[in-house]
């Protein structure tokens, strides 16, 4: 930087000692010289110029508090320091507009795949639990196959017999839990009747 500003400096003393011999008459060369000089001193004054205005629109904003209340202040910001995603923006405005459907096939194939497990949780037969991971396969593979651009399509697809002993195991520990609960809530109000009939007030 100092090198630079030195480097300036000399032109500009030379600017001026072409500007003194200028009454006196130069050649062309000199002339074309002091313009470049100029121009030079024009762009430069024009850097610091703006430089300065940016900070003090910065500081008068900070002054009026604009930056003050921002959403992420003193927060880590979403997705900062994570691996690079080429479709960040699509999966951004997919989540921000809670838009469904829409969208490059790879994006959409990828959210299904997040969600699938618990589409399966909501079904009620093994057969429809086939059906839909079959349905899934063959989606994925038909993606895969067409060359449309976009991002490329890296969702796996899904082993039935697997998805289908997960699905069983999900359920029975869903119902385990359902029934321990029950349990819990079935002691409770043996006990508030317990109590409601010592005291002798209605349960």
């Amino acid at each position: 930087m100092n090198g630079e500003n030195s480097a300036f400096k000399r032109r500009l003393e030379r600017a001026m000692e072409l500007r003194n011999v200028r009454a006196t008459g130069m050649t062309a060369e000199e002339e074309a010289e002091l313009e470049a000089a100029e121009d030079e001193e024009r762009r430069k004054r024009k850097k610091v110029d703006d430089a300065a205005r940016v900070e003090y629109l910065i500081r008068d904003a900070m002054a009026q508090g604009k930056f003050d209340n921002l959403k992420y202040a003193g927060k880590p910001i979403p997705g900062l320091g994570e691996r690079y995603d080429p479709d960040w923006w699509v999966k951004g405005l997919i989540q921000r507009e809670h838009l469904s459907g829409l969208g490059p096939k790879a994006i959409l194939l990828r959210t299904e795949d997040a969600e699938l497990d618990a589409k399966l949780d909501a079904l009620y037969t093994e057969k429809q639990v086939r059906e839909l991971v079959e349905d899934f396969n063959a989606r994925v593979i038909d993606a895969r196959r067409q060359l449309q651009g976009g991002p490329p399509v890296i969702t796996k697809t899904r082993n039935v017999g697997v998805e289908l002993e997960r699905w069983r195991e999900r359920r029975a520990a869903a119902a385990e839990a359902s029934a321990a609960q029950e349990a819990v809530n079935q002691e409770r109000a043996g006990k508030r009747s317990w109590w409601h009939r010592l005291w002798g007030t209605p349960g």
